[in-house]
């Protein structure tokens, strides 16, 4: 990120959501930001607002779970910009449905997308990043990386695998010594347009558990994290570290907990429409479509900001105060001690 000329950065899933919220904020530090999605509409309407807020724009369509598409992307940016800096994977879809009532094609088109969209992803961003010694590649996950959400079990799989995967990879980099850092961000439930895009085969229409997060939190932590891609991941939200140490200290009883209440935490409480758009095939915002920008319908209520992240961004900070406070106990305690000898 130290260099004289703009940072070079790639967003995948740029054209809405915490995509779409990223680019924004990598464009006002002045980077060069490459926008890929399928979408016609909303990356246009991004590459505008990057250009707006003092960045550079690139827009490349592409579907990430061709992985010759993202190679080409790939070429395209680095012919146009240089190398690539910081290279962000974040594009996903899902399903919303029990499991059996997700075909295998859909299942096998979530977890191209999700899961191999991020390998390929970050094949091609290492491919060029490692002869160079130099470069960042930041993994967009969820709480749904360490605890499954039930009618969310294709996107469950993916993001685990996308977990194991990860630190897979990171100890193969550490193994190497090398300069190129990966890092992964796990985000809370966020008021973002995929709820009014995501294939849905239940009564009501589909909604984020509470509490809601505004995509701009996340954007942030993702910026972060590019800048200090040295801690292995960062969990964004009270939320997610909520979910994510309640599931690691009793799972069992996490398993009954959403059994019984996650069906009706997910779902509003008007009905499905009966025709809506899915971008599990195609985007929402391609020939005839719309510009769905980063923002859902779920921003009532929603929060801006999160302690855990102040808390990641100041850990430095928080680690040696709480080592000075530590050893000024210690003083005074020997202090005390001494006093009550020689008395």
């Amino acid at each position: 990120m130290k260099r004289t000329k703009p940072s070079v950065v790639v967003v995948t899933g740029a054209s809405g959501g915490v995509g779409r919220a990223t680019a924004r904020a990598f464009a006002r530090q002045g980077a060069c930001v490459a926008l890929l999605a399928r979408g016609h509409k909303g990356l246009e309407a991004a590459a505008a607002e990057v250009r707006t807020r003092g960045g550079q724009a690139l827009v490349v369509p592409v579907d990430v779970a061709d992985h010759r598409q993202v190679t080409d992307a790939a070429n395209r940016v680095e012919e146009v910009f240089g190398p690539v800096d910081v290279w962000v994977n974040n594009a996903f879809t899902g399903v919303f449905a029990p499991f059996v009532e997700i075909e295998p094609e859909e299942f096998r088109r979530v977890t191209e997308v999700t899961y191999l969209g991020y390998v390929y992803g970050t094949h091609a961003a290492l491919s060029r990043m490692l002869p160079r010694d130099h470069g960042t590649v930041v993994q967009v996950g969820s709480a749904l990386a360490y605890r499954g959400l039930p009618l969310q079990s294709a996107y469950s799989g993916a993001e685990h695998a996308i977990q194991g995967w990860h630190e897979a990879l990171r100890c193969e980099l550490l193994h190497q010594r090398s300069k190129v850092r990966t890092t992964m961000v796990q985000l809370p439930a966020l008021n973002t347009p995929q709820f009014g895009w995501v294939l849905n085969r239940m009564p009501r229409r589909p909604r984020p558990v509470p509490p809601v997060y505004e995509p701009e939190l996340a954007a942030r932590a993702i910026v972060h994290a590019a800048a200090h891609p040295r801690r292995r991941e960062y969990w964004v939200g009270a939320s997610t570290v909520a979910t994510l140490v309640a599931n690691a200290v009793a799972p069992g009883l996490m398993d009954r907990y959403l059994a019984r209440t996650a069906y009706a935490a997910q779902q509003r409480s008007d009905p499905a429409p009966v025709t809506s758009p899915v971008n599990l095939w195609h985007p929402v915002d391609g020939d005839g479509g719309h510009d769905y920008g980063a923002h859902g319908d779920f921003g009532r209520g929603a929060r801006v900001h999160g302690p855990q992240l102040w808390l990641s961004e100041h850990r430095g900070a928080l680690a040696g105060g709480a080592a000075f406070a530590a050893a000024a106990l210690a003083a005074a305690r020997m202090r005390t001690d001494h006093g009550h000898h020689d008395r």
